[in-house]
């Protein structure tokens, strides 16, 4: 059975929901791109600030989409909020 309480005691199924959030395929992708947004940032600070992007930043794609690198869709952000945004818009969707 794969229908289990959580912390709160509200039943959940995990099985389903890890099937719902991680698709081999594209989750690949979109890491490989998202990686490559970071290499790009890192370029672009070194070359005009002289230094690369604290570990503590996160990259951040303003439109969402973590395929598009082009130099107008990406900003540094403190890791928290970038990665609150995201767990805030995923509760939004399911």
């Amino acid at each position: 059975m794969t229908t289990k309480r959580d912390g709160r005691g509200r039943k959940r199924n995990y099985k389903k929901e890890y099937k719902r959030d991680h698709k081999p395929g594209k989750d690949k992708k979109d890491r490989a791109s998202r990686n490559g947004a970071r290499r790009k940032l890192n370029k672009w600070h070194l070359k005009h600030k002289g230094q690369k992007i604290a570990p503590s930043k996160d990259v951040d794609h303003k439109d969402g989409n973590p395929r598009n690198n082009s130099g107008g869709n990406l900003r540094t952000e403190d890791a928290g909020s970038n990665r609150g945004r995201e767990n805030r818009n995923r509760a939004k969707r399911y």
